[in-house]
């Protein structure tokens, strides 16, 4: 199988290329990133970017000729693309609307116009295109209620591939994991800024009280998970919306503290700052209807999944202390100031 995978040079997409090319001896994959600030090809090691397995393509998804070429060559799409920060949204959602929602009708006509050749189009959305939970967990029928403009865009993007499934049949399935975690996480997210943070005797900064609740899911249970939808028979998957989640909800504030304990820190590291708007209070998953159709394996625990991110960290310093200008985002909190975190 051939596949191209979107946003392949990413945080998921790193790890998903990683799984899939060790996996599959017989896997040639081909990779669109754009290579913004999250994306690096120095992710890749060298047994795979010198594969003949293994293909790189520097563009834009919303580059309707070149996603139209590559998708014209492959069995399958793996739709990873896309910005991903709230934080980043408030202030350059235009940015997020192009890349999230017109990036995604770039593949999904590509798709469509090679819908005789394409065997599986998975498109990862996400959990914040559900807001708050109006119940304790969330299913894949709750209503979608994005609360900031990254969850906006991701909710356009994730009903215009649903509408192509509806009107022309394409070979869709929808994906929405909820938080994701493990190696390779750029610094603006949470638990990677929390963990260099507290390495570098650092406060670690909380929007708010740090209340939230998070459904936490390690990035390579979530790989084996798109690996499995990806292998699905097709009367299984196609035309449906999955949850990725873990079930297991911690809020942040906790989070932070875990990472302190891990590293034998000071709790006093923590500290807080106004909270965002468009912030979402709790999310936990309800995933039932996945592990029924797909009868999906238990993942890590989240102790065993961030101690397995801790010691990766830990280990690769080199990665990540290039990024530390980048930790510093701008927000605009509830009371109309900016500050920095």
């Amino acid at each position: 199988m051939k596949i191209l995978v979107t946003g392949g040079a990413g945080f998921i997409g790193t790890n998903l290329v990683n799984h899939l090319f060790h996996k599959y001896q017989d896997c040639e994959i081909v990779v669109l990133d754009a290579l913004t600030y999250a994306g690096n090809l120095e992710n890749f090691s060298q047994d795979i970017a010198g594969s003949a397995r293994f293909t790189f393509w520097r563009g834009d998804v919303c580059n309707t000729d070149l996603v139209m070429d590559l998708v014209s060559s492959v069995d399958a799409v793996i739709h990873l693309a896309a910005e991903t920060h709230v934080a980043r949204s408030i202030y350059e959602d235009r940015k997020f609307f192009m890349t999230d929602v017109m990036g995604t009708q770039s593949v999904a006509n590509a798709v469509l116009r090679n819908r005789d050749r394409i065997y599986r189009f998975i498109h990862v959305s996400t959990s914040e295109v559900y807001g708050s939970a109006l119940s304790e967990t969330i299913a894949e029928d709750h209503a979608i209620n994005p609360a900031n403009p990254y969850a906006a865009a991701k909710a356009g993007a994730d009903r215009l591939v649903y509408s192509y499934r509806q009107t022309y049949g394409i070979p869709a399935v929808i994906l929405r994991p909820f938080n994701q975690y493990g190696p390779y996480q750029h610094l603006e997210k949470v638990i990677p800024r929390f963990i260099t943070s507290a390495l570098l005797d650092e406060p670690l900064t909380i929007h708010g009280t740090g209340g939230p609740v998070r459904d936490w899911l390690y990035v390579e249970d979530t790989c084996d998970r798109i690996d499995k939808v990806l292998h699905a028979p097709k009367n299984l998957v196609e035309g449906e919306v999955f949850n990725l989640g873990s079930g297991f909800a911690l809020d942040i504030l906790n989070v932070a503290r875990m990472v302190l304990g891990c590293l034998d820190k000071p709790r006093s590291l923590v500290t807080h700052i106004e909270d965002r708007p468009g912030q979402v209070n709790s999310q936990i998953s309800c995933s039932d209807k996945a592990n029924k159709v797909l009868n999906f394996e238990e993942g890590r625990s989240f102790e065993e999944g961030l101690a397995q991110t801790i010691h990766w960290y830990s280990e690769n310093r080199r990665w990540w202390e290039r990024m530390l200008p980048m930790r510093r985002v701008p927000i605009r909190v509830k009371n109309g100031k900016t500050e920095y975190y």
